[in-house]
Order: C-alpha cells, then structure tokens, then sequence
C-alpha cells in the first residue's frame, strides 16, 4: 500500500508541476498552488514511510515523473477547465482506491489508516475545488475524463507490481 500511494502521490505532485508550468500565471495559479502544496505534503509523509519502513519505491518512479509532468502540461495547454477536468479524473480514481484501502486495513495499521482517510478527503476537496473551477465544462470532458482515469488505474495496477 505505501509504494503505491508514494507513487501515486509522486505523480500527482508531477501532473500540478507540469500544470503551473503553463498556468502559474492564470487566474487558476492558486487554486492549483493549494493542490500542489497538498499532494507534496502526502508525498513528504509517504516518503518518510518508505523509509521508515524499509519499503521500496515502485521502479517506475522516473516514468510517473515524467508522465505526470507531461500529463500536467497537456491538460494545462488545453485550457484552465481541461486541467481541473483531469484533477477531476484522477481524484475520483484515487478516491476509489483509497476507499479500497481503507476497507482492508485493521485496527494494528490505525495510523496509515487515519492518514489514508485524511488525505483521501483532501483529495474529495481537490475534486469539489476543480469542479467549481469549471471541470464538467471543458470541451471533451468525458473523452479527457475517461482516458486519465484509465491512466491512472494503469499506473495504480503497474506500481503495485513492479
């Protein structure tokens, strides 16, 4: 569970680095500011339990970096509403697996439990955040929509293997 989740959060951390790239100076800039600062703070906790735990990284730490930034900059150069569409997509994603996570862990794991749940509901806030911010309206919202969350399950799947 921590290597996916550091991997997941690493990536997350890449998509809104690859969208400030494009957009730090839009009127989106601290919206996606707020996210970015987010996703660092799991990734920061999930690094210190790889490392606590003696728990390897997933080996495809350089790809996530690179598709995950790259992911943040072609959202980000189809627009404002493009680039909270794929936050949409990806939270929705990472809500379902955390849940999952959540369901299968006990009382002796109570502190990755609470933490899931906390960062789990971040993630709900960054979904709620993006869809004020004019998600649903971007042009091909369900084709973008549904290949991001396929993306994403991919690399979920991947990094629970390798």
């Amino acid at each position: 569970m921590i290597r996916v989740d550091h991997a997941g959060e690493y990536g997350a951390v890449q998509i809104y680095k690859g969208q400030m790239a494009v957009l730090g100076r839009s009127g989106q800039r601290d919206v996606l500011q707020r996210m970015l600062d987010q996703e660092q703070a799991h990734l920061d906790t999930f690094e210190e339990w790889i490392a606590n735990r003696r728990v390897r990284p997933t080996l495809l730490t350089p790809c996530w970096h690179f598709a995950g930034y790259a992911l943040g900059v072609a959202t980000a150069l189809m627009g404002e509403r493009a680039a909270m569409a794929c936050t949409v997509a990806v939270e929705e994603v990472i809500d379902e697996h955390y849940e999952g996570q959540l369901r299968q862990l006990g009382e002796e794991e109570s502190e990755l439990k609470d933490t899931i749940a906390a960062f789990r509901a971040d993630e709900l806030a960054h979904k709620d955040l993006a869809i004020e911010h004019g998600a649903e309206e971007a042009p091909g919202y369900t084709l973008l929509s549904g290949a991001v969350k396929a993306a994403s399950r991919l690399a979920i799947w991947l990094s629970t293997r390798m």
